[in-house]
């Protein structure tokens, strides 16, 4: 059983600046991540509020410059799931697929995935026309219809991506009016040959056997059903927290994500979370990025303090 200051949890921006601030502040530092480094930001094609990158930046080479940057600095990494964590003050004990870790503080960055609309053959049907990532699945839908149902700047984003592929996008809102930027709102509106907004309307039902064939929606203030074929849906309505590990007696909000104070710290002493499993407003890389230098910094503080 290996023993480190420090265990980061997670890929994304929030992980791998937690990564660098302690690792810069000389503690021994696990990280663990069971895919590449980037988390979300490799879903997607391109990120435009981003500062210093005026012309905007790929997701996958924001994501390659982040782990370019940690190169210069000692750490270890482990391709292994979490399983469980035992928290214990000053040695937290963390399952990983194939063997424990323990570590006298622990941030938790494992991110959040996308809200699925539960709907019966919605499951069945991923990857058959059903979508949560419009950079991953595009190009399968090249000059066919598509639905997006969702109304923030995740869905109007994954819309402009799609609709230089598509024939057709149907832009599904349960609202009478979009939640994103207007700058979404605008670059949307002026795609209308592509682009129709279908607001104050949700999808009850998804229809096909191999493959999606059709959904059905309802408007929300009529009760009026109608049936809309489709190649493909793609769904950006929220976020669920990927916590399955997360210890008893962790503070949580009443929709699973972790609350912490300002420092990023948890209820749990030597327990810190950053990114999107954090309860919090705005879910973008830029505040994961800060999360993460703030529970970087925290943490080694907690350290210093702890061997005092």
């Amino acid at each position: 059983m290996k023993a480190y200051d420090a265990l980061v949890i997670g890929g994304g921006p929030a992980g791998a600046t937690a990564v660098l601030y302690l690792a810069r502040a000389g503690a021994s530092v696990a990280w663990a991540e069971r895919l590449s480094p980037g988390g979300q930001m490799l879903l997607t094609e391109a990120i435009d509020n981003y500062p210093g990158f005026p012309d905007g930046v790929k997701g996958w080479e924001l994501a390659d410059k982040m782990a370019a940057h940690l190169e210069h600095y000692a750490f270890v990494r482990y391709r292994q799931a979490v399983l469980s964590m035992e928290v214990d003050t000053g040695r937290h004990v963390v399952q990983l697929e194939n063997e424990q870790l323990i570590a006298k503080t622990v941030i938790i960055c494992s991110g959040a995935s996308h809200r699925r609309l539960g709907l019966p053959n919605e499951e069945k049907l991923i990857g058959r026309g059903v979508s949560y990532c419009a950079l991953c699945d595009g190009n399968f839908f090249k000059n066919q219809d598509v639905a997006v149902v969702g109304g923030g700047n995740s869905a109007l984003e994954e819309a402009l991506y799609l609709a230089r592929i598509v024939r057709k996008l149907y832009l599904i809102h349960r609202r009478d009016a979009f939640r994103a930027d207007k700058i979404y709102q605008d670059k949307v509106l002026a795609l209308s040959d592509t682009i129709e907004p279908v607001l104050n309307t949700v999808v009850t039902a998804v229809h096909g056997g191999d493959l999606l064939e059709s959904i059905n929606l309802r408007n929300v203030q009529t009760r009026e059903e109608r049936k809309l074929k489709v190649d493909g849906l793609f769904v950006f309505v929220g976020t669920v927290p990927q916590g399955q590990f997360l210890p008893a007696g962790l503070a949580r909000d009443a929709h699973g994500f972790i609350v912490t104070d300002a420092e990023m710290g948890t209820n749990l002493p030597g327990i810190y979370a950053a990114g999107d499993i954090r309860s919090k407003l705005c879910r973008q890389v830029a505040t994961a990025v800060g999360d993460g230098a703030t529970a970087g910094h925290a943490a080694s503080i907690y350290l210093e303090q702890s061997h005092a």
